[in-house]
C-alpha cells in the first residue's frame, strides 16, 4: 500500500532584511515571541538610563556633606546637556558599526555589558569614576539604542499589519522603565546613598542582559550580521577614507581653535559650547549639501524645506522638555513642598509623571488620531508639530506662575509640576511619534538614513541647549528664566502654525 508523501515544509519567514524569523509557537500578545526579549531588554535600559538620569543633577549639585560632587549649577547643567546629547550623537557610530562589522544582535549584547559597568563605575565614590561612567554609559547606548528599535522591526516580514502595533508594545516597556525607575532609584539614591542608587541601575541592567540572552533563542536569525555587513562595497574603502580624512581635520581644526582661544574646551562649559558650535555647523553643511550638490528635483528640495523647518521646531521643543530632568528637577527639590503625611517625598519621584501620563495618553491620542482621520478632519504633521510646541509653552507658563508663586523661597504644591509635566506629555505625543515618522516619508529614498542622522542632531542640539538654559538657575529669576522659554516656544509653535498651508503645499501630499 503506497502512502501518500507528506507536503514539503513551507518556508521559512524572512524580515526585510533578509534574516529567517523564528517560528511562533507561542506568541507574545499576538506578536512573534522575539518581541517579548526586547521588550524586557529595553524596558531594564530605560530603567538604568532614566533612574541615574533622575539623580544626576541632584547629584551633581549636592555639597561634599551631602555625598554629592559640589558643582554649580552651571557646570552641573553643562556636564548634564553634554551627556544627554552625547547619547544621541553616539547612536549615529553605533547603528553603522553594528551594519557594517558585528550585527544588530551583538551590537545589543556588548552595549548593554558597557552600560552596566558605566553605572557600576559610578558607584564607585570619586569624581574619575562618575566621569569613566557618563563616558562608559553613552558608548554604551549609542550601541544599544538604535539598534534594538531596528531588532523590533525586525521581527516582522514585509506587509505584516501588525508592525505598527509591535512598536506600540515596544514603546509601553520604555515608558514602564521610565516611570518605575526614578521612584526605586530616587528613593535609594537620595535617602540612602547616591552610589547606591547608580550601583542599583546597574543591576538593572545586568537583569535586562540576563533575560535578553536566556530569550536570544526566540529572536531567530533577526539582528546576526547578513553577508553584506562588514564586506565593503565597491566605495566602501575610499567612503571610509574620507570620513577619516574629515575626522582628522576636525580635529586638527579644534586643536588650532584651542590654540587660538577661539573656543575653550577645558571646562564643561566652554565644551558644551564648543559641541553646540559643532552640531550646529554640521547641520548646516548636511541641509547645504544636501540642497546644492545631492542630485535633487524641486520636489525633493521643496521636502527637504519641510524637513528643515521641522528641525527648528524639534530642537526647540527638546530644548524645552530636557528642563524637566535639570531645571524642574531643581525646582522639585528646592521649592516643592514635597512633604506627604510626615513623610518627604523624594525629588525625583517627580520625574516618573511624565512616564506614568505617556502610558495613560498613548492609547487615547492614537484612538483620536484615527477617529480625526476617518472624520477627514485629522491635524497635519506641521499642525501636530505647532501644537506640540504650543503645550510645551504653556507648560512653562504654568512654571511661571508656580514661580511667582515661590518667590522669597516658599515652597509650593507639587501639583505645579504635575500640570507642567501633563502638559508637555500633551506636547510629546503630538510632535515626538509625528518627527520620525515624517522625516521619512519626506526625505529623499537614497537619503533617508541621512535625514534620519540629521533628526538625531537635533535632538542632540536640543539637549545641549537644554542644559545651558538649566544653568541659569541660579543666577536669573526663575519667572524670567521660564518666561523666556515659555516665549519662545510659544512664538515657534504659533510661527509654525501660521506656515501650515504653505508647508503642507510643500510636503507635496505627504500628510
Amino acid at each position: 500500500m503506497q502512502t501518500q508523501a507528506s507536503p514539503p515544509p513551507p518556508p521559512p519567514a524572512r524580515a526585510e532584511d533578509g534574516a529567517v524569523l523564528p517560528r511562533e509557537p507561542h506568541g507574545f500578545f499576538g506578536h512573534p515571541r522575539g518581541l517579548s526579549t526586547l521588550f524586557f531588554t529595553e524596558m531594564w535600559e530605560r530603567f538604568s538610563y532614566y533612574g541615574m538620569k533622575a539623580l544626576l543633577i541632584l547629584f551633581m549639585t549636592a555639597s561634599a556633606a551631602q555625598g554629592g560632587l559640589g558643582f554649580d549649577t552651571n557646570k552641573a547643567s553643562a556636564i548634564y546637556g553634554l551627556y544627554t546629547a552625547a547619547v544621541y550623537l553616539t547612536a549615529l557610530p553605533g547603528g553603522w558599526i553594528a551594519d557594517r562589522f558585528i550585527g544588530q544582535r551583538h551590537a545589543v549584547l556588548v552595549g548593554g555589558i558597557i552600560i552596566a559597568l558605566g553605572h557600576f563605575s559610578m558607584a564607585l565614590p570619586g569624581v574619575a569614576f562618575f566621569y569613566l561612567g557618563l563616558l562608559l554609559i553613552v558608548t554604551g547606548t549609542g550601541l544599544l539604542k538604535p539598534n534594538i528599535s531596528a531588532m523590533v522591526g525586525g521581527l516582522y516580514a514585509p506587509g505584516d499589519a501588525r508592525r505598527d502595533a509591535g512598536f506600540s508594545i515596544f514603546y509601553m516597556g520604555i515608558n514602564i522603565g521610565v516611570s518605575v525607575a526614578p521612584i526605586v532609584l530616587g528613593y535609594l539614591g537620595e535617602n540612602v546613598s547616591w552610589h547606591a542608587g547608580f550601583g542599583l541601575a546597574g543591576v538593572g541592567m545586568v537583569f535586562g542582559l540576563i533575560q535578553y540572552v536566556a530569550g536570544a533563542r526566540h529572536l531567530g536569525d533577526v539582528g546576526r550580521p547578513t553577508p553584506r555587513a562588514g564586506e565593503a562595497s565597491p566605495s566602501g574603502g575610499s567612503g571610509g577614507m574620507v570620513a577619516l580624512g574629515l575626522g582628522v581635520a576636525g580635529v586638527a581644526l579644534l586643536g588650532g581653535a584651542q590654540a587660538l582661544g577661539l573656543v575653550d574646551m577645558t571646562s564643561a562649559v566652554g565644551l558644551a559650547h564648543t559641541v553646540l558650535l559643532i552640531i550646529v555647523a554640521l547641520s548646516v553643511a548636511v541641509f547645504g549639501y544636501s540642497f546644492t550638490a545631492g542630485g535633487l528635483d524641486a520636489q525633493e528640495k521643496r521636502r527637504l524645506g519641510v524637513i528643515g523647518v521641522f528641525f527648528l521646531g524639534s530642537f526647540i521643543f527638546w530644548a524645552g522638555f530636557e528642563q524637566a530632568g535639570s531645571s524642574l528637577n531643581l525646582f522639585a527639590r528646592s521649592l516643592t513642598d514635597r512633604e506627604v503625611f510626615g513623610w518627604l517625598m523624594p525629588a525625583s519621584f517627580l520625574q516618573s509623571v511624565n512616564g506614568v501620563f505617556i502610558i495613560v495618553l498613548a492609547p487615547v491620542f492614537a484612538w483620536l488620531w484615527v477617529r480625526l482621520s476617518r472624520r477627514g478632519r485629522e491635524p497635519s504633521s506641521p499642525a501636530k508639530f505647532s501644537l506640540g510646541l504650543v503645550m510645551l509653552g504653556a507648560g512653562f507658563l504654568v512654571m511661571v506662575a508656580a514661580s511667582l508663586a515661590a518667590a522669597g523661597g516658599q515652597q509650593v504644591s507639587p501639583m505645579w509640576l504635575v500640570l507642567t509635566y501633563l502638559l508637555h506629555t500633551f506636547g510629546e505625543l503630538c510632535l515626538s511619534p509625528v518627527g520620525l515618522s515624517t522625516v521619512t516619508k519626506l526625505a529623499p529614498p537614497r537619503a533617508v538614513g541621512q535625514m534620519m542622522g540629521v533628526w538625531f542632531l537635533s535632538m542632540a542640539l536640543g539637549n545641549l541647549i537644554a542644559g545651558r538654559v538649566a544653568g541659569q538657575f541660579e543666577s536669573m529669576p526663575l519667572p524670567q528664566l521660564f518666561g523666556q522659554v515659555a516665549l519662545v516656544t510659544l512664538v515657534a509653535g504659533g510661527v509654525l502654525a501660521a506656515c501650515v498651508k504653505p508647508l503642507r503645499g510643500m510636503m507635496g501630499g505627504v500628510r
